[in-house]
């Protein structure tokens, strides 16, 4: 089961997000051989998504999703959905999902 965990970025900032996974008994998941992925769009419809680029360390067993300034400037203020998810082989697991807040922008370069 995935932990839910709600999100708040600011729109146009660099955004770096650790996501921890952890085994069933909380000790730390060993990611070796795994790919993780993220996406959030505005509903769990909508046929248009940003994706984090979503790096691990491995035996640490944490997740970094991250987005460019200019990544997160190109995304409308408002709250979305998202989740984090591992893959190794054929097996997908969802480790943490949630409701992202994009908080708007004042200040444009």
């Amino acid at each position: 089961m995935a932990i839910i965990a709600n999100l708040t970025i600011d729109q146009g900032t660099t955004i770096s997000i650790v996501v921890p996974v952890k085994n069933t008994d909380g000790s730390v998941k060993d990611l070796t051989g795994y790919t993780a992925n993220s996406q959030f769009r505005k509903s769990y419809y909508s046929t248009t998504f940003t994706a984090f680029t979503a790096t691990h360390d491995d035996a640490g067993g944490n997740i970094t999703l991250a987005l460019t300034a200019t990544q997160s400037g190109g995304v409308k203020a408002g709250r979305y959905v998202y989740d984090v998810e591992i893959l190794t082989g054929s097996t997908v697991a969802r480790v943490q999902e949630g409701i992202i807040t994009v908080n708007p922008e004042v200040t444009k370069v």
